[in-house]
């Protein structure tokens, strides 16, 4: 009998294009991998990859081929464009720990040469220069309030209090703030990824999308050569944008939005009624031998404390940091939820989820922390965001898109999401947690509750700390 082995395939010593071509050869070679790859070269790989990837469209071997790719100073918007792919990995540059410079913003290439352009530039620096301005009096309010713990050393002291103070002041960074990212991502996603960052209607994107690609093709000079813009979404995105349905939605909706955004921030707007029962016949039909159909006709005809009996035998051993079975995946949920941009930066990330947010907008109100207003900044607050309306406005008339650069964390925006209830689990106990922004921790519990409301045999396993959607608002906001 041959002996198990593992190891890598080192992307010290071979190519990322020779590693994706070793593990596709091991379909169709007896060969071991160290034996397929000593015998590949760059040259080899790329004729198998034209051949194969390109010619007969075997995608999946381009996923072998990984490259980390790092993006500095770029827009915040254009982040999103960026972290939209869902099958990779990002860092990013965290607006809750580091402060940001004067200069540390974009210019979008649709205003050179603009009227407005002066205009944004001086709405810019004035934000930043507000935000500069708040951090001093925010922080002297938390020293006041967290004196330094027994034996915490001036570092450890320095990183508590820099959390509390940076975390509430970023509410006043604009989407124009630059910020870094590190992505690590496969051939085949980056391919897509280049495609609709050259399809994209803002020409920062469109330019970062040349940028990779022409960085990529350092590494991977078959897998990412073809990656072009995509007429279909250019064109869709436009015609949607602008045609006349969406017009006429947007003006019978346009008297209703603040009162919507204060009544009804969180919908829960669709969900399966026997998603519960769906969940454990399909726990059930996992380690039976009947038909789901079967497993599910047994659920449904099931007493409540059976029902709850299952429940446990299936959610009752779960840690803190145990991920449930994936057979949670078949109950969804669907929401329609209005959060600030500063929320959103983080909700982002749960890239499981179908998620749809609308462009940023300052027509939908602002938050305003506490913190602000209790360290005398309120005032001043106000002033930056009416200026960013102000602006917002007036770029609105030359380009909605352009118009999100100027639109500060604290403005508020919709997300439609809709996601399972294994991901209900993961965003809700990590997105409640107590070193959570406030902005998401308020999110994550009033999900909780709606799902709790119309699911509560499952969600009760959920492990969330014992606080309130209405305690974090009244804690962390004025409004």
């Amino acid at each position: 009998m041959p002996n198990r082995d593992l190891y890598l395939l080192s992307p010290r010593t071979l190519s990322p294009e020779t590693i994706a071509v070793a593990f596709a050869k091991t379909s169709r070679s007896p060969e071991s991998f160290r034996e397929i790859a000593a015998e590949l070269s760059d040259e080899k790989s790329a004729k198998f990859h034209e051949k194969w990837v390109v010619g007969y469209g075997h995608a999946s071997v381009a996923e072998h081929a990984v490259l980390h790719i790092a993006f500095e100073n770029i827009s915040r918007i254009a982040i999103e464009s960026i972290e939209g792919n869902r099958l990779a990995s990002y860092t990013e540059k965290s607006t809750r720990y580091q402060k940001w410079g004067p200069d540390d913003f974009t210019i979008p290439p649709e205003l050179n040469g603009h009227p407005l352009c002066n205009e944004y530039v001086e709405t810019i620096r004035f934000l930043f220069r507000t935000y500069a301005e708040s951090l001093d009096p925010v922080k002297s309010l938390i020293l006041g309030r967290s004196p330094r713990r027994e034996n915490e050393t001036d570092e450890a002291y320095d990183r508590r209090i820099r959390s509390q103070y940076v975390d509430t002041c970023r509410f006043i960074l604009p989407a124009a703030a630059n910020a870094n990212v590190g992505m690590t991502v496969n051939a085949r996603v980056l391919e897509n990824a280049i495609r609709k960052m050259l399809s994209h209607p803002l020409a920062e994107v469109r330019e970062i999308g040349e940028q990779v690609k022409a960085t990529a093709l350092g590494e991977v000079p078959t897998l990412v050569k073809y990656a072009d813009a995509v007429p279909y979404l250019r064109e869709t995105m436009e015609e949607l944008a602008s045609g006349e349905h969406t017009q006429k939605i947007n003006e019978n909706s346009a008297a209703s939005v603040r009162s919507v955004v204060k009544n009804n921030w969180c919908s829960l707007i669709d969900y399966d009624q026997n998603g519960e029962k769906k969940v454990l016949a399909a726990a059930l039909y996992r380690f039976g031998e009947m038909s789901y159909a079967e497993a599910l006709d047994y659920v449904m005809l099931l007493k409540k404390d059976e029902l709850k009996q299952v429940a446990e035998s299936v959610l009752g051993r779960l840690g803190k940091y145990d991920i449930p079975l994936r057979e949670l995946e078949y109950a969804s949920y669907t929401f329609d939820l209005v959060m600030d941009q500063g929320a959103y930066a983080e909700f982002k990330r749960h890239r499981m989820m179908t998620q749809t947010p609308q462009l940023l907008s300052t027509r939908l109100g602002y938050a305003i922390p506490r913190l602000i207003a209790e360290a005398g900044f309120g005032s001043k607050y106000e002033a930056a965001m009416q200026s960013a309306e102000n602006m917002f406005e007036k770029l609105y008339a030359f380009s909605p898109l352009v118009a999100q650069y100027v639109v500060p964390n604290g403005f508020n925006r919709r997300v439609l999401a809709q996601f399972n209830l294994r991901e209900a689990f993961a965003f809700c106990q990590l997105r409640s947690a107590s070193n959570a922004h406030y902005s998401i921790r308020r999110l994550a519990q009033k999900m909780y509750e709606e799902m709790a409301r119309v699911h509560p045999l499952l969600t009760k396993y959920m492990k969330l700390p014992d606080e309130s959607w209405e305690s974090v608002e009244e804690k962390y906001f004025v409004k």
